[in-house]
Parts: C-alpha cells; sequence; structure tokens
C-alpha cells in the first residue's frame, strides 16, 4: 500500500453520528468499531474507538470518540480545515450536504482567482474548505 495522509477526527461521543453525516454527503463505505468491541465493558463501551470513511472520489476520513473519562483538548479547530478540491460538479453537491446545519463563514461564490471557493463548520464543530476550479489553467 502507498502512503497516505488522511484527517483524523476526534468528537467528544458524536463521531457516529457525525460518520454517518459525511457518509450521506460524501457517499462511500463506513466500517465503525466501538470501544466494547475491543474488550471494554460499561460505560463507554458503545463509543466509537475507530471508523473508516472510503468514498467512492477515494477520499479516506477517519474519525473516533474522545476515550471515556478523556475530556476535550484545547481545540485547534479554527487553524484546521478539511478541504475538499477539484473541477467537478460534486464538490456542489458536497457543500451543499455540508451546509445543513453549519455556519458558513464565507459563502461558496467566485474569487479572484477565478474559482469558487468557501468555507464553513458544520454542525459537528468541523471547519471544511471547498474549492471548485474551473476546469481552466490559471491566467497570469
Amino acid at each position: 500500500m502507498a502512503s497516505q495522509l488522511n484527517p483524523y477526527l476526534n468528537f467528544p461521543g458524536t463521531a457516529r453520528e457525525a460518520m454517518t453525516f459525511y457518509q450521506e454527503v460524501l457517499g462511500g463505505s463506513l466500517d465503525v468499531m466501538t470501544f466494547g468491541q475491543y474488550g471494554m465493558e460499561g460505560e463507554g463501551a458503545d463509543g466509537v474507538m475507530h471508523a473508516y470513511l472510503a468514498t467512492p472520489d477515494g477520499f479516506v476520513l477517519m474519525a473516533s470518540d474522545l476515550p471515556p473519562g478523556q475530556d476535550a483538548p484545547a481545540t485547534a479547530a479554527s487553524t484546521v480545515h478539511v478541504s475538499l478540491s477539484g473541477d467537478d460538479d460534486a464538490l456542489r453537491r458536497y457543500w451543499e450536504g455540508l451546509s445543513e446545519g453549519a455556519t458558513v463563514t464565507m459563502p461558496l461564490e467566485k474569487q479572484m482567482w477565478g474559482d469558487e471557493f468557501g468555507t464553513l463548520t458544520d454542525r459537528f464543530g468541523i471547519s471544511w474548505m471547498v474549492n471548485i476550479g474551473t476546469g481552466e489553467p490559471p491566467q497570469g
């Protein structure tokens, strides 16, 4: 297997809901494993230890819930974004899906570099950037 760089998201108990939402928006196959499947018993055993979403477009997104007893760390969410880019019309559908319940921080609209670009924070607190290219080489 070739090396990959994939986003790995942590949630405070909402990983299953978030990853199911991302599967609805992006498509693909979702595998979810719980802490209980790996021997944990009692409170938190139904939490997501690891979730893996692989989409038909080749995207891979992974996530987990914070382990039981671990508080949410101070976050750098405002400085980290999951970025989707290309010149495929599917990106517009992804934007629309991710926008459900989201805070749009920059509407998806034409930018000075010629592409459509927008940013949002989804209902799970994850920041996304979407760039839809024109399919034409940049002028310069």
